[in-house]
């Protein structure tokens, strides 16, 4: 899981919203089936999430399939004021959506949310990612939360990471020589499909890394030397690569 940034909604859609908040106590169907019959609204609202998704449309929470759906952070159940509400509207994949999450949704004694919300959280504040097996450690009440829920240690998932693993240290690599060489192009292409592969949060905690005192004997040299022309001064030709 990475930090994403939520960006403003167009004042056009913000305000179709706004009038079906309005008008949730007077649907035959409640909240619910409000949102269901709001399919142009549902629509217009995917493309904004698709754009702030990592890589290309990947769920935002497991980071491994294709999004297929919005996902109320809090349940519609649970806060049906909230059906409408842009803040609470995530991408995500069917199974996070459907076969983990569901209308899950754990709070502490204060009511406040023990799932990590990557729009608003940094999510390694309260997850360790140990990169060579792929596993997510919890740091906090709210990381262990989120591992159960969303499920995030399913052995295919760790698997995934694991295996990300190796092929961002061996495209990096690749990165840090064509770019010794001059090969912008060839150097680009590689940098941009570090960017929409899928487990964003391998390349993300790499990234996170690349400064820490072990990060060469770790990762290798000249992978952290495709890490830094990654974040290097002329990054923004890679295109957009987070970091």
């Amino acid at each position: 899981m990475i930090p994403l940034q939520r960006g403003p909604l167009p004042a056009e859609l913000t305000a179709r919203m706004a009038a079906r908040t309005e008008r949730i106590g007077e649907h035959r169907g409640g909240a619910r089936e409000s949102w269901r019959d709001a399919r142009t609204i549902r629509r217009d609202l995917a493309v904004h999430l698709i754009a702030m998704s990592a890589g290309l449309s990947r769920c935002m929470y497991c980071g491994d399939s294709e999004g297929t759906s919005i996902d109320h952070f809090q349940p519609i159940a649970m806060a049906p004021q909230r059906a409408f509400d842009w803040l609470n509207h995530l991408w995500a994949c069917a199974f996070c959506n459907s076969n983990q999450k569901r209308d899950l949704y754990p709070t502490d004694r204060q009511g406040r949310a023990l799932l990590i919300d990557p729009t608003s959280d940094e999510p390694a504040d309260h997850l360790d990612l140990v990169l060579a097996t792929g596993a997510y450690r919890a740091r906090t009440a709210k990381g262990r939360e989120t591992i159960r829920i969303f499920g995030l240690d399913r052995p295919v998932l760790e698997r995934g990471r694991a295996h990300a693993y190796v092929r961002c240290r061996s495209m990096l690599r690749d990165l840090a020589r064509l770019t010794e060489h001059g090969e912008v192009t060839e150097a680009r292409e590689v940098a941009q499909a570090l960017a929409v592969q899928p487990f964003a949060d391998v390349l993300y905690e790499m990234l996170r890394l690349r400064t820490a005192p072990r990060a060469v004997l770790v990762f290798g040299a000249e992978a952290v030397a495709g890490l830094n022309v990654l974040t290097g001064p002329h990054s923004a030709k890679w295109g957009p690569v987070r970091r």
